[in-house]
């Protein structure tokens, strides 16, 4: 089916849904748990796979479910070296100072590589409908926005992080590709900085509480006088409960804009998604998920990561210009003509 076709035929909407259930995904979280604890964290590389193998079969777009192939040794292997990096920055800042501009050096020469690695791994080991996902992004751009930007933001005091989060989904979405077909990203930095603006607002005003309520305990201490223990305890206790409690609703916030904004501006060849989240049933879920997981000592995780995970799948749908079917056995067709690239070896999680 060509492309003319394809744009002619009429938009179908397929939902995408989720079929897993807490109850379910406990008898495997538990198992990752206790595992991951006698093997003293060597398990978790495979309790990863366990884990997205299980959320990738449960999700469901046109009949048809998705999967995962991800190889546990692969990332074990890539957060020893991880470790091995932590622990080396450690030393440096401890112990030997004057080894730590070596070791910094080292990071920003190899952190944006393993980044550039994370993303080609996970879109590699992902398929869906047997066709596998791929990502074709150049080593130096991966420089510019892993290493560049975060740079910018520090000396900006993080006023350049919507530029940052755009220039990362660009990188990382733009490159990637489905079988033969290229992933599309079209949201612009001005686009991002609306979402963010809210949010940094909102952020502003919770430093700003922060800063009078500490503030106003502070002023009422007399010149040379010992400060009550117990006024500025409950100071720092309000700060506290200021900042947890204005995260749980900044978070949703930020988090409905972005995904909405990245969805939204992503398309597949002739298909497009659309996202529709929204910030109070996230809110609700992850208020109540909180309240679970603190009365049952941890035990309802299982349960908060299936409704949170049906809840984003739900109000993510495609519309497909045209037969899912046919795009998919056309795009996997070229793909195998084509051949595939065999995926690095290195994982660190990156979510979309």
């Amino acid at each position: 089916m060509d492309s003319a076709s394809v744009a002619a035929a009429p938009a179908v909407e397929h939902r995408v849904a989720f079929h897993g259930s807490g109850g379910e995904y406990f008898g495997i979280w538990i198992v990752n748990l206790v595992l991951t604890i006698l093997t003293l964290g060597i398990y978790s590389a495979w309790a990863k796979v366990r884990r997205l193998k299980y959320f990738y079969g449960q999700t469901e777009l046109a009949g048809a479910r998705f999967d995962y192939h991800g190889n546990p040794r692969a990332i074990l292997v890539g957060r020893l070296i991880g470790l091995l990096l932590f622990a080396a920055y450690t030393v440096a800042t401890e112990l030997v100072s004057w080894w730590t501009p070596v070791v910094l050096v080292l990071l920003a020469v190899v952190l944006p590589w393993l980044l550039r690695n994370a993303i080609r791994f996970q879109l590699h080991n992902s398929s869906y409908r047997g066709i596998r996902f791929a990502f074709d992004g150049r080593r130096a751009p991966a420089y510019v926005v892993f290493l560049l930007h975060p740079l910018l933001m520090l000396v900006t005091f993080y006023l350049t992080a919507p530029l940052f989060h755009q220039r990362v989904k660009r990188y990382q979405l733009g490159n990637a590709r489905f079988g033969a077909t290229a992933v599309q990203f079209h949201a612009g930095v001005g686009q991002f900085y609306r979402a963010y603006v809210p949010v940094m607002l909102l952020m502003l005003g919770l430093f700003v509480i922060v800063i009078g309520t500490i503030g106003a305990a502070v002023s009422g201490v007399e010149p040379g006088a010992e400060p009550d223990p117990r006024v500025i305890g409950g100071a720092a206790l309000t700060s506290v409960l200021v900042i947890f409690g204005g995260l749980l609703v900044i978070g949703p916030i930020w988090l409905v804009r972005t995904q909405n904004l990245i969805w939204n501006h992503t398309s597949l060849g002739e298909h497009r998604f659309v996202s529709t989240l929204r910030v109070w049933p996230l809110l609700w879920i992850q208020l109540s998920n909180l309240v679970g997981i603190m009365l049952t000592f941890g035990l309802f995780m299982p349960w908060a990561a299936v409704r949170m995970a049906r809840y984003r799948a739900q109000n993510v749908r495609l519309i497909a210009a045209g037969e899912i079917d046919a795009f998919v056995a056309g795009t996997g067709a070229e793909v195998t003509a084509a051949g595939e690239e065999t995926a690095e070896i290195f994982d660190f999680d990156i979510g979309l």
